[in-house]
């Protein structure tokens, strides 16, 4: 049928439709109800007999075909009625009497809590049934009022079982984690190093008590009030008191001995500490006097002070005393080769080729020594390190009574195709007085009374904050040799200068190509912010020396110094350094020694080098960067913990004895070992 724009549809379809809607609604009323009596609802006066009739309804859950009567409101919000049969209700309808619902829930509720705590077993206890279709290790209880269905039943049962499982698998997740932390802490502890464990190990009696030194420093403390108090007590003449100090300071310093901590302390050491304790409270009683006591300990105070600094003054001399002396080893090596040197006719046999040692298209090397063992590890590293041995030229310069053992080690250790050319100072002519400024001084009445005058002061009393500038080195030429290079190496171009107490741990040929700028000396700088510049060695009090050089201008070290010679002669250099050595003849520009009158010859001549050719320290400073230290081209032990004697610093021998020849049997001769 069609139809037309302003023509209203007929009255038939109108019926049609509303019978739809009318349809609708009614099976959505029906639904609603459903839900409705699931929830009991009794809020109206007309329910109360529908109420009574599901109660009782509820009581005989088996009969069949029961009439529902149920409340429900429509979306409007009127109260409806509706007539359920019971067959028409699914399983999932339960059964609830609404008089005791609320109780039979709360002990469902509670008895499933129980279940979760007893392993997913439930406790019969008389008042709930077992379903039979289920083993014994899964049965659960219901109530006889329960709301629990089978369904509901079966659920519970497999999450009890899936809750179980998931528990053995954490528990075996923990052993397993167990085991592998186990085995850890084994391979660790295997792998744990014990060799100094009493200074690094955390079993150290230290540890056991976070306070392990309470006791000593109370008994120590007391015996300083003591002390104080005692003064005081002797001055005011109270004699038992006084007396009773001095017996308790005594039994407590008798009971600390060297002790260190708590453990160390002798077993009455707390019972002393209580009754000096007791001693000192009747002390404050009769003697406190707060300014006079502040009096006694500023005195105290500066008298330990002075003994301080009177140890301190020891201990250095001591150190250089020494850091100073020859061992026996030392001393005997020397000997021995220069016994052998004469007794078995080395001193006949002629100089090495004198070609080699004036070629300059070769890598030369000067060493002033007088120190054979030494010397010998400073060419045995260069050599091992070298990747041209044969173009490497040593010139090594000593005295005259270590010559015959110095020339004896390398004639009968020669190192491997390496030269070497060994010298004695006493040759060179031309290094006399009346041409050197320093030999000149050392001749002076002023410096032979400086350093032999029989009643000069001690070192312990005045000046011995200088006393490292008494050194007898200081007086040995073979220290000021190295400001004369051209004039003992004419013919050369370039040379490396080394000191004996350097370790070389690379092939250090790339330094000759190293192109200096014009200037005459290549050396690594070793300043570091505030330190190691000119005014640490420099006295800039003086005129001459403030008007000439900058405070500020960076420190350099000798140790590894490559030479310009050509640059040398050009400028001059040892003309000015003979011109500042007689301007300090007084020694008022700065203390005796090499590296003053060096930064001053050398000042605006000194090109700076990389930093990892050389690294200075391993003879005074245990906190090195060890990682700088292996991956130097040249290591310096300058300082006095020199490598070869007992006061080396342990954790840098090794990089010198590594190169030092202990199976040589002049070596086992004067017991020299690692």
């Amino acid at each position: 049928m069609e139809t037309h724009p302003g023509i209203s549809p007929p009255p038939l379809l109108l019926v049609f439709v509303f019978s739809v809607l009318f349809l609708f609604c009614a099976v959505h009323s029906s639904d609603l109800s459903t839900t409705k009596a699931s929830l009991a609802l009794h809020d109206c006066e007309q329910c109360h007999r529908n109420k009574e009739q599901d109660i009782s309804t509820a009581r005989n859950p088996d009969e069949k075909d029961i009439d529902i009567i149920a409340t429900y409101s429509d979306a409007s919000g009127h109260v409806r009625l509706a007539r359920l049969k019971m067959r028409d209700l699914s399983d999932s309808w339960i059964w609830e009497n609404p008089t005791n619902g609320n109780n039979e829930f709360q002990k469902s509720s509670q008895e499933l809590m129980e279940s979760f705590q007893t392993d997913s077993r439930f406790e019969d206890n008389g008042k709930h049934s077992t379903d039979e279709h289920y083993p014994e290790e899964n049965k659960i209880d219901i109530p006889r009022s329960s709301s629990m269905t089978p369904m509901k039943i079966k659920r519970q049962i497999m999450r009890q079982e899936r809750r179980k499982a998931r528990a053995s698998e954490l528990i075996q997740e923990d052993k397993e984690t167990d085991n592998h932390i186990v085995s850890a802490a084994i391979e660790r502890s295997e792998g744990f190093d014990t060799t100094i464990k009493g200074k690094y190990s955390i079993w150290r009696r230290e540890y056991e008590n976070p306070n392990s030194d309470s006791t000593l420093k109370l008994m120590r403390d007391q015996i300083i009030m003591a002390k104080a108090y005692a003064n005081i007590a002797k001055s005011k003449n109270k004699t038992v008191l006084y007396e009773a100090l001095v017996k308790h300071s005594r039994d407590s310093q008798q009971a600390i001995g060297e002790a260190s901590s708590d453990i160390e302390l002798h077993l009455g050491a707390l019972d002393r500490a209580k009754s000096m304790g007791h001693v000192l409270s009747i002390a404050k009683d009769q003697l406190y006097d707060c300014l006079l006591v502040a009096r006694k300990f500023r005195v105290m105070l500066q008298s330990t002070e002075d003994r301080v600094n009177i140890q301190k003054k020891r201990s250095a001399f001591l150190i250089q005393l020494a850091a100073k002396t020859v061992p026996r080893p030392l001393h005997c090596l020397p000997l021995q080769l220069a016994a052998d040197y004469y007794l078995q006719g080395y001193h006949k046999k002629g100089n090495l080729d004198k070609e080699k040692a004036e070629d300059p298209s070769l890598y030369h090397y000067a060493i002033f020594s007088d120190n054979v063992l030494a010397t010998s590890v400073v060419v045995n590293s260069t050599v091992q390190n070298a990747k041209e041995p044969e173009k490497h030229v040593f010139h090594i310069v000593t005295d005259k009574l270590n010559f015959a053992s110095m020339r004896m080690w390398f004639l009968v250790n020669p190192p491997s195709k390496a030269t070497i050319e060994v010298q004695n100072i006493d040759d060179f002519k031309w290094l006399n007085s009346s041409y050197c400024s320093v030999l000149r001084q050392l001749e002076s009445a002023r410096i032979k009374e400086y350093y032999f005058k029989a009643n000069h002061p001690s070192s312990l009393s005045v000046g011995s904050d200088n006393l490292k500038y008494r050194n007898p080195k200081y007086l040995s030429m073979l220290n000021h040799l190295r400001f004369y290079l051209p004039e003992v190496y004419p013919k050369l171009n370039r040379i490396l200068f080394l000191d004996d107490d350097i370790v070389v741990q690379k092939d250090l040929t790339p330094l000759w190509s190293i192109d200096l700028k014009g200037m005459v000396n290549g050396a690594v700088e070793t300043c570091k912010e505030s330190f190691h510049r000119f005014d640490k060695y420099l006295n800039f009090s003086n005129p001459l020396i403030s008007n000439n050089f900058s405070p500020e201008a960076c420190g350099w070290a000798f140790g590894m110094n490559i030479f310009d010679l050509k640059e040398w002669k050009k400028r001059n250099i040892t003309g000015i350094y003979h011109r500042w050595q007689d301007m300090n003849e007084d020694r008022t520009l700065w203390k005796l020694g090499t590296l003053p009158p060096g930064l001053i010859t050398f000042y605006n001549l000194t090109y700076p080098l990389d930093r990892g050719w050389h690294v200075l320290g391993l003879g005074y400073d245990p906190a090195l960067n060890l990682t700088e230290i292996e991956n130097a081209a040249v290591i310096h032990y300058n300082g006095n913990y020199k490598p070869w004697l007992n006061l080396a610093v342990s954790k840098y021998k090794s990089y010198w004895s590594r190169y030092v020849m202990f199976d040589n049997p002049y070596l086992r001769v004067c017991n020299l070992s690692e």
